[in-house]
C-alpha cells in the first residue's frame, strides 16, 4: 500500500488532512523541530493528535530531526521517553546522536532529508542501524531511488512530492544564519532565498562552469534564489516503480486550505491509480487543474528527471499565484435548513461564484445569496476575519468542508 503523508502545523491541520485523505501526517513539537516558526503542537495537543488519529487508523510521525547543538541535548532523553509512552507512531531523525537516542526507545526511526540520504550505502548503513524508513534527499533522480530500493532493501522509502523547495542542497542552508543569525538547521529559517536581491551587471555567472544565469527585474525585485514548487502529480506511476512507498506532501507553515486541497488531490489520484492507471492518467489534467487553484510558484518536477534548470526557477516574484481565494472554513451544517455555519478568512459577498472544497464528496459552486450573522440579521457582506456567518448552501456540506472564491 502506497501511503500518502501530509504535514500538520498544528491540531487543526491533523484533523483537516485526516478528514481529506491523508493515511499519516508528521507533526512538530515545541523542541527538536525543523520548523520551529509553524504554531507545533504543545503536549496536550500532541497526546489528543495521536489519540484522535489511532481512533480513526491513521499514524502520527514526529520531527525531531534539527541538526543539534550540545545544548539541545539537554531534556531530549526524557523528551523522546514521553513521545514513546504517548504513543507516537515514529520519529524523524537526522543526527546521528539523536539517532542513538531515540534507540533506546520502542519508537520506529525514519531518517530525516537532513541526514542527506544520496545512495545505496548511505541507505544500508541506516537500515543496519535500526532505522525503518529514510526520506530521499531532494536531489535524488527516480533512476537513483530506484538503484537504492533494489540495492538496499528491506527499508522503505519516503520522498516529496509536492510543495516549496529548499535552494540548499538538502535543505542545509546557511544563509539565513549568515543574515539574520536565524539557524536554519535548526528549524528557525528566515528564508532568505526568497528575499529580493538586487544585480547591477544584469546576468550572474557561475565561475567554474561559466554557465549564465539570467537575472529578470521587475518593479518588485529580483528573486534570483526562488525555486518553483515541486509537483509530481502526473508522476505517481513513475515515483511506485522508482520504489517510493510514502508519497510526502511539503508545508507544515502553510493553511489549513492548503493541507486540505492538496491532500485531496494526492487522495484523488492514488485511488484512481489503485483501480486503474489508465484511469489515473486521464484525469491527470484535472488534477493539474486543481493544484492551479492552490497557492504556488509555479510548478517543477525538481530532480526527479535529472538536472533542474533554468525553467525550473521563479526569477521575478516571490508570491504564491492562485487563482483561487480561499473565503471560508465550515463549522457546522443544519440539513434541515440547508444552513451551514462558517468561519470567514477572506473577504466575500452576495452575489459572489464560490466553490465548495468538500472532503469526502465532489465539490460544488453556488452563488452566495443568503446569509446572516450571528444574530440572525441578515447581511450582504463578510468583510471582518474570523467572523461567524449563517450561510444557506445547495448541497450537504460537513466540519472543515471549506469554501473558496469560484
Amino acid at each position: 500500500m502506497i501511503e500518502l503523508l501530509s504535514p500538520a502545523g498544528d491540531l487543526e491541520r491533523l484533523k483537516v488532512a485526516f478528514e481529506y485523505g491523508a493515511d499519516a501526517v508528521y507533526v512538530g513539537g515545541k523542541v527538536m523541530s525543523m520548523r520551529a516558526k509553524a504554531r507545533n503542537f504543545s503536549e496536550a495537543e500532541m497526546e489528543t493528535g495521536i489519540k484522535y488519529a489511532h481512533e480513526i487508523g491513521k499514524k502520527v510521525y514526529v520531527a525531531v530531526n534539527i541538526c543539534a547543538h550540545n545544548s539541545d541535548f539537554t531534556g531530549l532523553d526524557e523528551y523522546l521517553n514521553w513521545l514513546e509512552k504517548i504513543g507516537a507512531d515514529a520519529v524523524l531523525v537526522s543526527d546521528p546522536g539523536v539517532f542513538m537516542l531515540a534507540k533506546n526507545t520502542t519508537l520506529d526511526i525514519h531518517i530525516s532529508t537532513q541526514a542527506n540520504v544520496t545512495n545505496y550505502a548511505s541507505a544500508a548503513f541506516w537500515r543496519d542501524l535500526g532505522a525503518r524508513r529514510f526520506v530521499a534527499a531532494r536531489e535524488l533522480s527516480l533512476g537513483e531511488i530506484k538503484e537504492i530500493s533494489e540495492r538496499a532493501p528491506n527499508i522503505e522509502i519516503e520522498a516529496f512530492v509536492h510543495g516549496a523547495m529548499c535552494m540548499a542542497y538538502s535543505g542545509r542552508c546557511l544563509i539565513s544564519n549568515f543574515l539574520n543569525e536565524r539557524d536554519a538547521n535548526r528549524g528557525e529559517c528566515s528564508q532568505p532565498c526568497r528575499f529580493n536581491y538586487a544585480f547591477h551587471e544584469g546576468v550572474c555567472v557561475e565561475e567554474k562552469t561559466g554557465e549564465t544565469f539570467p537575472v529578470y527585474e521587475n518593479e518588485r525585485g529580483t528573486y534570483i534564489f526562488n525555486s518553483k514548487d515541486l509537483c509530481m502529480i502526473g508522476h505517481i506511476d513513475d515515483l511506485i516503480g522508482a520504489g517510493v512507498r510514502s508519497l510526502k506532501i511539503e508545508g507544515r507553515m502553510k493553511t489549513e486550505y492548503y493541507v486540505g486541497a492538496v491532500t485531496k488531490i494526492y487522495r484523488e489520484a492514488l485511488n484512481d491509480f489503485a483501480e486503474s492507471p489508465t484511469l489515473y492518467k486521464s484525469k491527470i489534467p484535472h488534477y493539474k487543474s486543481e493544484l492551479e487553484k492552490v497557492g504556488n510558484r509555479g510548478y517543477t518536477t525538481g530532480f526527479f528527471y535529472g538536472k533542474m534548470s533554468g525553467t525550473d526557477h521563479d526569477y521575478i516574484g516571490e508570491n504564491q499565484a492562485t487563482s483561487q481565494n480561499f473565503t471560508a472554513m465550515i463549522e457546522s451544517y443544519d440539513p434541515n435548513t440547508k444552513m451551514c455555519l462558517i468561519e470567514q478568512r477572506n473577504k466575500f459577498q452576495k452575489g459572489d461564484t464560490v466553490e465548495i472544497l468538500r472532503a469526502k464528496a465532489p465539490n460544488f459552486t453556488q452563488t452566495v445569496e443568503n446569509m446572516h450573522d450571528e444574530d440572525g440579521a441578515e447581511i450582504t457582506s463578510a468583510p471582518h476575519p474570523k467572523q461567524k456567518i449563517y450561510l444557506k448552501v445547495n448541497e450537504p456540506v460537513a466540519k472543515y468542508d471549506m469554501i473558496r472564491r469560484g
